[in-house]
C-alpha cells in the first residue's frame, strides 16, 4: 500500500474505525501524522468521526493508545487462558500433527489415512534408510506431503505447500516428525513462545521449560522404537562420497575424555579406515590421545561379542532376565526412596502454593491488598510453583524410566531371539542391543603389539551393570 501511495495511485484510505488501521499506537500515529500527509492521502475512520481533510482530531492519539492497551490486555488474557490449558495437559497448538485427526471430544486420534504413513517412516528409518531416501520413496509412491494433505482435506494452507507437486517431501519435515513426541502419545506444550503480542517471531524454549504430559492420546509409534530413533539421531549418519554410512555413528566414545569418536575414511584404502577421538583431532595430544582403532577391528569385536551375548540370552533367557533385573533394581532402589520422598514433598508444596495464590487473588478482588502487593507476592509464589513443577516432571521421568527397565530387558531377550546367527552389523541390529561403546587407549600409544580395551554398554544397563562384556583387541 505504501508503494502505491508513493506512486500517487491511492488518494483516500477508509477504515471502519481507528483500530482497523492498527492497534500499535506508535505505528498508527506514524501513518496518520507522517505517511498519509507526505503522500497527500486523505484518511477517514468512519465510526470514530476522523477525517484528515477536516483537520486532525486532538483525541486521535488517546484513542490509538487505548486501542493499543486493549490489544495488549486481550493478548494477556488469551495467554493466561492458554497457559491454564497447557498446564492441564491440553494441546494448545492449532496445527494438527500429521498422522492425527480430532475426535468429537476434541482429542487427537490416529488418522486412518496418514497414521500408517507415519509408521512406515519410522520403520524405514529404524532399518537404516536415510531421510532423503524416505522422501524420494514417498514421492515415488504418490503419498501427499503433510502440507498438501492438510490443504486438500481441511483447506488449510501451511508453509512449504507446493500445489504443483503435492507429493514432494522434504528432509526437514521428516526430521521434525522423527523427533516429535506426539507420536508416542505425549503432549509437549510451550516448546515455543513470543516476547509480546507485537512480536510474532517464535522463540524456541529450552526443554526444561516445556510442559510435558504423557499418555494424553493414542500413540502411533511404540516408545522403544521412538527411543531407538532418538539415539540414532544423536549421532546422525552421513554418507561418504561412495554413499556408505557409518553404522556406528553416535555409538562410539572416547573412554577418557568421553567425547564422541569419528570415523576417518581413506577412500583409496578402506581397510585403513579408523576411529579417532574428536578432542584429540581438534585440540591435539595435550588434551587427549588418539585412541585410534581400525574400523575393521571394531566391527570384528562388536560382531563377535554380539553373537556371544545373543547366543547366551537365547539359551538362558530366565538367567539373563534375573541378572539384568537384579542389577537394575539394586541401583534404582537406592535412588527411588529419595525421589519418592522429594516427589511427595514437591506435590504437597505445589498444592499449598495453589491455595496461597487463590487466597491472594480473592484478597485482591475484595480490595484487601493493593494491585502492586498482589503482583509482588503472586509473582514469587508462581515462580516457585513453576520451578517445583519442572522438578516434579524430572522426578516423574526418572520413575517412569525405572518402570520401563523391565520392558527393555524383555525387548532385549526378544531381539536376541529375532536376530539369530548375526553375520553383518546393521544400524538396526546395533541399536537394538547397544547404547554406547567406549574405546580405551592402547597400553603403548602407537604400538601395533597392544590392543584397545573396548567396553560395550547394552541397552538393558543404566550405568555399569553388565560390564563383564568387554574385549581386548589388537589394532593393525
Amino acid at each position: 500500500m505504501i508503494a502505491d501511495m508513493e506512486k500517487g495511485e491511492i488518494g483516500t484510505v477508509i477504515t471502519k474505525d481507528l483500530s482497523r488501521l492498527g492497534r500499535d499506537y506508535l505505528k498508527t500515529g506514524t501513518y496518520i501524522e507522517i505517511i498519509f500527509p507526505q503522500n497527500d492521502v486523505r484518511y477517514i475512520a468512519v465510526n470514530d468521526g476522523v477525517d484528515s481533510e477536516k483537520g486532525c482530531n486532538e483525541f486521535i492519539g488517546i484513542r490509538n493508545y487505548f486501542n493499543d492497551f486493549f490489544a495488549a490486555d486481550t493478548s494477556k488474557k488469551i495467554r493466561a487462558v492458554q497457559r491454564a490449558k497447557a498446564e492441564r495437559g491440553e494441546r494448545i497448538g492449532s496445527k494438527l500433527p500429521y498422522g492425527y485427526m480430532k475426535s468429537e471430544d476434541n482429542r487427537l486420534v490416529p488418522d486412518p489415512d496418514t497414521a500408517p504413513v507415519v509408521k512406515r517412516i519410522f520403520d524405514m528409518y529404524v532399518n537404516g534408510v536415510g531421510t532423503r531416501t524416505i522422501a524420494m520413496t514417498l514421492e515415488r509412491d504418490k503419498i501427499m506431503s503433510p502440507s498438501a494433505y492438510a490443504y486438500y482435506k481441511y483447506g488449510r494452507k501451511e508453509n512449504g505447500l507446493k500445489l504443483n507437486n503435492p507429493y514432494l517431501w522434504s528432509d526437514v519435515t521428516l526430521r521434525g516428525m522423527l523427533v516429535n513426541e506426539v507420536y508416542i502419545g505425549t503432549t509437549a506444550n510451550y516448546k515455543t513462545t513470543t516476547k509480546s503480542n507485537k512480536l510474532k517471531k517464535q522463540i524456541h524454549n529450552d526443554r526444561k521449560d516445556w510442559l510435558i504430559f504423557e499418555n494424553t492420546h493414542e500413540a502411533i509409534i511404540d516408545k522403544s522404537t521412538f527411543e531407538m530413533v532418538q539415539k540414532w539421531f544423536a549421532g546422525r549418519r552421513k554418507p561418504n562420497k561412495s554413499g556408505k554410512t557409518d553404522v556406528f555413528a553416535g555409538l562410539v566414545y572416547c573412554a577418557d575424555c568421553k567425547s564422541r569418536m569419528y570415523l576417518r575414511r581413506v577412500l583409496k584404502y578402506p581397510k585403513e579406515n579408523n576411529y579417532l577421538c574428536k578432542t584429540y583431532q581438534r585440540y591435539g595430544n595435550n588434551h587427549c590421545t588418539a585412541h585410534r582403532i581400525s574400523e575393521q577391528d571394531l566391527h570384528a569385536v562388536i560382531l563377535q561379542k554380539l553373537r556371544e551375548v545373543t547366543a547366551y540370552v537365547r539359551e538362558n533367557p530366565e538367567e539373563f532376565y534375573e541378572i539384568a533385573s537384579r542389577n537394575a533394581r539394586a541401583e534404582a532402589e537406592r535412588e527411588m526412596k529419595t525421589y519418592l520422598r522429594e516427589k511427595e514433598a514437591a506435590e504437597q508444596r505445589i498444592a499449598e502454593l495453589e491455595s496461597i495464590i487463590r487466597c491472594l487473588y480473592e484478597d485482591r478482588v475484595l480490595g484487601r491488598i493493593s494491585v502492586e502487593r498482589y503482583e509482588s507476592l503472586s509473582s514469587g509464589y508462581e515462580t516457585e510453583q513453576s520451578e517445583l513443577k519442572t522438578k516434579l516432571n524430572e522426578m516423574n521421568a526418572f520413575l517412569d524410566e525405572n518402570e520401563k527397565r523391565e520392558q527393555l530387558i524383555q525387548d532385549f531377550i526378544e531381539n536376541a531371539k529375532k536376530y539369530i546367527d548375526i553375520q553383518e552389523l546393521t544400524p538396526e541390529i546395533l541399536r537394538a542391543f547397544i547404547s554406547r561403546i567406549e574405546v580405551h587407549e592402547k597400553a603403548k600409544w602407537h604400538s601395533t603389539e597392544c590392543g584397545n580395551d573396548i567396553v560395550i554398554y547394552f541397552t538393558v544397563e543404566r550405568k555399569e551393570q553388565l560390564n563383564v562384556w568387554h574385549k581386548e583387541i589388537k589394532t593393525a
